[in-house]
């Protein structure tokens, strides 16, 4: 008869709790090509985000000059020594913070690389680039860091961010994450055919 009484007040809060513990859902959708470049590689090399294709990809969109985005840098750098080997890549995407002109973090990479001891790729990208990759709009308020996670099929998974999934820069939920995709199967090998050779010998 009392029963009823007691069990309510401790399903609630367990309720509640498990709601807001629930991730939210991102449809698995297939990324838009992003170009980086990079500041410290002397011969301007760049990388093209598809030709990561068939690994599990998560791109770190950071400020240099912000503690939080710098220790999510050092966890995505402690995940690639660890899961490198199985097909896992990590990217950092260092851009100017709004009202800044020029590319002055551009310059600033390299030293910070050094300092964190990197051991991925950072490359520079324009705002208005990550913007347009990310879809968003002016009036739209950037949460920094912003993760996105991207299978080996090229499609995102997962972000981080506003409205978006905050346990995305917790260690254990990212590698948790990350076991997942690893396991999937990687996409199908697309085999070009040789061009003919029409040139006739006599």
């Amino acid at each position: 008869m009392f029963m009823p009484k007691i069990i309510v007040p401790v399903l609630v809060p367990l309720l509640v709790a498990a709601a807001f513990a629930m991730p939210p859902s991102v449809t698995p959708h297939k990324s838009p090509e992003f170009l980086i470049s990079n500041p410290s590689d002397p011969s301007g090399k760049t990388i093209l985000l598809s030709s990561l294709k068939g690994k599990v990809v998560v791109l770190n969109f950071w400020f240099i000059q912000s503690d939080h985005c710098l220790r999510v840098a050092k966890m995505l750098n402690k995940l690639n020594s660890e899961l490198a080997p199985r097909g896992f890549q990590a990217l950092g995407v260092v851009f100017d913070p709004p009202n800044v002109r020029g590319e002055s973090a551009g310059r600033l990479i390299q030293p910070a690389v050094n300092y964190l001891k990197l051991g991925y790729p950072v490359g520079y990208a324009s705002k208005t680039t990550v913007d347009t990759y990310l879809g968003r709009t002016g009036n739209e308020i950037l949460s920094i860091p912003q993760l996105v996670v991207i299978d080996r099929s090229g499609s995102i998974r997962a972000v981080s961010g506003e409205h978006a999934d905050p346990n995305l820069e917790d260690e254990n939920s990212l590698r948790t994450l990350l076991d997942g995709l690893l396991k999937e199967n990687p996409p199908p090998a697309t085999h070009t055919k040789a061009p003919v050779n029409s040139k006739k010998t006599h």
